[in-house]
């Protein structure tokens, strides 16, 4: 029986994929919301969303990523250099998925 090793380096392109963190487009909008509005409730509201749903989104983010992205202030939220750093990342990837949805849409044929 061969190792997954053996079997052409796939024990370590599967050791590679498995390590990526399932980040959501979902957790993507929710992270820019609150980072934009710098306040949970505010952000909740833009995204038709209630409080505890979001700050779910945001603590499993920040759990996936294995930081926080947020220093959690009285009067909101504040991002930390992490979040910054984040930050524009969450938002070329949000624009690249807009393109990408747009580009589709545009070759697809009408539906009457």
């Amino acid at each position: 029986m061969l190792s997954r090793h053996d079997a052409g380096g796939a024990c370590e392109a599967g050791a590679a994929r498995a390590s990526l963190a399932p980040v959501s487009i979902t957790h993507l909008q929710s992270f820019v919301a609150v980072a934009e509005e710098g306040h949970v409730g505010r952000a909740a509201r833009r995204l038709h969303l209630t409080q505890p749903p979001l700050s779910r989104h945001i603590l499993a983010l920040e759990d996936e990523l294995g930081t926080r992205l947020f220093e959690r202030v009285p009067r909101g939220m504040r991002l930390l250099p992490a979040g910054e750093v984040f930050l524009s990342h969450a938002r070329r990837i949000l624009a690249e998925v807009d393109v990408a949805v747009s580009s589709v849409k545009d070759l697809a044929p009408r539906r009457d």
